[in-house]
Parts: C-alpha cells; structure tokens; sequence
C-alpha cells in the first residue's frame, strides 16, 4: 500500500457541543471517504498526533476523523478543573454517533481505554472494530510515572521553543530529529507572562490522572465483553505495555489479533509510522473483505 499524505486532501476543521456545553476541536480529512477512522488520542496529545496516519489514510480514501480531547489542544478546558472518566466517554461516544456510519476507532492509550469502556461497558455498537495503540486495561505503573514525571517536571513553562525542544529530546532519547519551532508551535500556549506552557490543562493531573489506576478492574471486566474485531499495536521498547500486560490482554479477548512494532516506544504512532499506518490499513482491509463475504453469504 502506499503511504504517501498529498497536500491536495480535502480537510475540514470544525467544533462539535459536548452534552455539558463543553466545545470541541474536530478536524476530518476526506469528508466523502470511507470507512471511517475515528482516533482518540493519548493523554497529553492532541490530534496533531494523528497528522502523518491520518493523511497517509485519507489519501487512500478513508474518511479520518481527529479531535483534541477535552482539556487538550484547542477544546474546551472543564471550568474548576472537574475533570472524570464518564466526560471523555461521553465526548467520544458522541462523536461516534456522530458519523453516519460505524467508524473503526484507532485509539492511543487513553484513548483507547476509553474505547475499551464504550465497546465493553457501555455501547457496544458504537464502534465497527477497535484498534488499540500500546494500551492494555492493566499497564505497567513505572512507565506511567516516567510520563507523567515529565509532565509534572515544568510547572512554570519555558523560557523559549529550544528549552522545551531540549526537554523533549531528554525525554525521548531514541528520536533523532528535535522538534522545531513550528512543530511545537500548537503544544504550547504562552502564557500573560511571557513563559510558554503545555496546551493541556493542568487540573488534568489532580483529577482523570490521579485516579486512574482504580480504574483498571473496570477496564479489565469491559474488555471481556468486547465482541468487535480488535487489534493491538504494541511498541516492543514501551515501558507501558509489557508482554505480562499484554498476554493478560488477549486472555481477555481471546479474538483480538496482536502486532508488535519492535522498535517503537510507548509513543508508536511517532516512532514507527509508517509500520503503524500500514498495519491499520491491513487491518480495515480485513475488516472490508469480511463485510463483503458475509454481504455474498447473507
């Protein structure tokens, strides 16, 4: 398959109303495509994490689907800092329900337990399949705290680009090329005094993230009731999904097929690209043959 983005897709960017009145920034790529890719992304992110994928896949004809969550990026922040589980739940069953036909969704870590949720627990038919990034409903705790130790390591921002360019190459050793200016450009904010900050909510940390870990009996009994085709793409240097976690997952769904990308870390989608988008594309490939054939049997 090629994975070439073209600059001529057609992109739309847009704002949906959550249910308590919250906005959200939503941005779709070949808006006639299809099936539909519905991603979520990672705690931290935005849908800018999505960019390369996401282009790659519209030029081959799929409709993208990419959106800040609450807290992040250009979406709403909570007024007090409220943040719990059941918004950003709500947030992404809506858009699902949004699209006129089942969308597969690509979730990244936070985003795809939130899915886990949604197609275990609460709705199973919002989604046509799932494809996990380097998430699984238990996740090793040493690597959770590594990423959030580098959150949390900056309270009061940066004092130019290259400071924070600097960090994030502390950070991700393993990558060679440092972020450039335009690049960091939509994860900071600066702030009244001139310091550029995260473009997350801090108030993040004190609530969704501080009670993470309670969830995960939970996340573990709706992953067993997921029924729809699932895939799990795991980096093989992540500090977050470990070979215990991951047996343990597919012991839950015994049907989800699993893919490890060796050289990728926890963050898969930008350490190995191109594998990643060439797996989802197999994946939805798949997905397509089979409708097809039950469409000939029925």
């Amino acid at each position: 398959m090629r994975m070439v983005s073209t600059p001529s897709i057609e992109k739309t960017l847009t704002h949906v109303t959550a249910v308590d009145g919250l906005t959200l920034a939503l941005e779709v790529r070949q808006p006639s495509g299809h099936p539909t890719l519905l991603f979520a992304h990672g705690f931290g992110q935005t849908r800018g994490a999505w960019r390369s994928t996401a282009e790659a896949l519209a030029d081959e004809g799929f409709r993208c689907v990419t959106f800040d969550a609450r807290g992040h990026g250009e979406s709403g922040h909570v007024a007090g800092g409220d943040y719990h589980m059941e918004q950003f739940v709500g947030d992404l069953r809506l858009l699902a329900h949004a699209e006129l036909r089942k969308p597969i969704l690509v979730g990244a870590s936070m985003g795809g337990l939130l899915g886990l949720v949604i197609a275990g627990e609460i709705d199973p038919d919002a989604f046509r399949a799932l494809v996990l990034v380097d998430i699984t409903p238990r996740w090793e705790t040493k690597g959770v705290e590594r990423i959030l130790a580098f959150m949390q390591a900056h309270p009061d921002g940066f004092a130019s680009y290259a400071q924070a360019a600097e960090e994030i190459a502390k950070y991700l050793p393993h990558r060679a090329e440092r972020k450039t200016e335009d690049q960091l450009r939509p994860l900071m904010r600066e702030g009244d005094d001139g310091r550029l900050r995260w473009h997350w909510d801090p108030a993040l940390l004190n609530g969704l993230v501080s009670e993470s870990e309670r969830y995960q009996p939970r996340l573990m009994s709706a992953a067993a009731k997921v029924r729809v085709p699932v895939l799990l793409l795991s980096g093989g240097r992540s500090d977050v999904v470990s070979r215990d976690t991951v047996d343990e997952f597919l012991q839950l769904v015994p049907h989800a097929e699993h893919v490890e990308l060796p050289r990728a870390t926890h963050m898969v989608a930008g350490d190995a690209n191109d594998a990643f988008t060439r797996e989802i594309a197999r994946f939805v490939g798949q997905l397509s043959s089979t409708d097809r054939s039950d469409a000939v049997t029925a």
